[in-house]
């Protein structure tokens, strides 16, 4: 009875080393098995469970003074462990165990079922397949592909004349970049950087026995990892404060090394978006098609080409489409609202303000609609499974090794579930083993 109690003590007692501040940041009970040392083994576990159960067998200290001896006189003769579960086993499913246990309690947020149906609402209206971008190109072989009427200059050379489409004028600002378009000026971005060599993802990693590495996901756990994904990382306008990298939702969805280049991949998925939604906008709205209509007949007509006016029509409407997306990107990054769809009162750009539409950036609000943090759900939930996983205990690492102590922290090292196996010996020469499974969920 009392080597069973001893077995029990010790291995609680093991459990009760888990990294405190892995708990504090994350909300995880897990043992990081180098103890803060940077030499990561098991054979350290082994080594502090060995020590509790010796300890738990010792004599008190006024036994010692007496020269007392228990009857049997029981010792540890070794103490192994032979089945282990890490943080990171079975593609990160023991850390997300972890994570569901911590959760469990928590009711799932209004804004995860809004960014489900936001996101199938977008799905629906194909403005996650649609590329306009790809569409303008096309529209402007075309036009690239009809002759021009001819003039002589002042060289006496033959020229050909200028179509002078004001599509141009809004085109030639594409190769900036949507990131550089927008935060020119106007919004400070994070200049921080990660060597994704040195983390989870990037490396072979340690792996346990598969002694307990199962988690199935059901839709509630995925909403509810979600809900875990927002309450502990950072991320564009929600920076937390000691972290490595400050876009960590942004990381999450395009796991690249630096801030910049993940808030840049989420401005490009943004532009390919809101270039779907205004362009099925503005394919219906009267006026604006009748405007590029009137500049493209003015064109040809001018030129002689009327073959050209329909192409020419619609490079002005993929071009309006363009500014008036670059101006919601800019608009979302300043913490206003952009409807998912929209109308005459949310759309911001007039024919002339979208030939000048870098000097028309900054307005605030579209009235209504949703924010940047809305459509970064949105993205999130689009992001695979597995991927985000992968992130996550990335972020986990970087994080953690910006603490006291924890400077080689490594996830893959972090012990969730053990198997301990006791052999203690009397003087009398009897031995015996037990054999016990512990873990924050057993």
């Amino acid at each position: 009875m009392k080597t069973e109690c001893v077995a029990d003590i010790s291995m609680n007692s093991i459990l009760a080393e888990y990294n405190r501040e892995l708990f504090d940041r994350f909300s995880i009970l897990m043992v990081e098995t180098s103890y803060g040392s940077g030499n990561h083994s098991i054979t350290n576990t082994e080594e502090h469970l060995r020590n509790y159960v010796q300890k738990n067998f010792s004599r008190s200290l006024e036994a010692k003074v007496r020269n007392a001896q228990t009857m049997t006189s029981i010792y540890c003769k070794d103490a192994r462990i032979t089945g282990t579960s890490y943080a990171s086993d079975n593609g990160g499913a023991v850390l997300n165990r972890q994570i569901l246990e911590y959760m469990k309690a928590e009711p799932i947020e209004h804004a995860l079922f809004e960014a489900e149906d936001n996101t199938r609402r977008l799905q629906e209206a194909g403005f996650d397949t649609t590329d306009v971008e790809e569409m303008a190109r096309a529209n402007q072989e075309e036009i690239d592909s009809v002759e021009l009427p001819t003039y002589i200059n002042e060289d006496g050379e033959e020229e050909e004349m200028s179509l002078a489409n004001p599509a141009d004028q809004v085109n030639s600002q594409k190769g900036i970049g949507v990131l550089n378009l927008v935060a020119s000026g106007r919004y400070e971005i994070s200049e921080a950087y990660a060597n994704l060599n040195e983390y989870s993802s990037h490396r072979n990693k340690n792996k346990g026995t598969g002694l307990n590495d199962r988690c199935e996901l059901s839709l509630t756990d995925k909403l509810l990892l979600e809900q875990y994904y927002f309450e502990k990382c950072g991320r564009y306008g929600g920076e937390i404060g000691k972290s490595l990298l400050k876009y960590q939702l942004e990381y999450l969805c395009y796991g690249e090394n630096s801030d910049w280049k993940n808030l840049e991949k989420m401005t490009e998925t943004l532009l390919f978006w809101r270039e779907a939604s205004n362009l099925a906008y503005i394919l219906t709205s009267s006026s604006k098609t009748s405007a590029a209509e009137a500049a493209a007949t003015a064109l040809t007509v001018v030129l002689m080409v009327p073959e050209l006016e329909e192409l020419v029509k619609y490079s002005i409407l993929f071009a309006w489409t363009f500014a008036e997306s670059v101006s919601d990107i800019s608009i979302l990054l300043g913490g206003g609202r952009v409807p998912l769809f929209k109308s005459d009162e949310t759309w911001q750009l007039g024919f002339f303000e979208m030939l000048g539409f870098r000097n028309n950036l900054g307005k605030r609000d579209c009235g209504s609609g949703l924010y940047y943090k809305d459509y970064l759900r949105m993205r999130l939930l689009m992001t695979s499974h597995e991927d985000k996983t992968k992130r996550l205990m990335d972020i986990i690492e970087m994080d953690m090794r910006l603490t006291p102590g924890n400077s080689s922290f490594m996830i893959d090292h972090c012990l969730d579930t053990f198997c301990g196996e006791i052999t203690v010996s009397t003087s009398y020469g009897y031995e015996t083993k037990i054999e016990r499974v512990y873990g924050y969920e057993e």
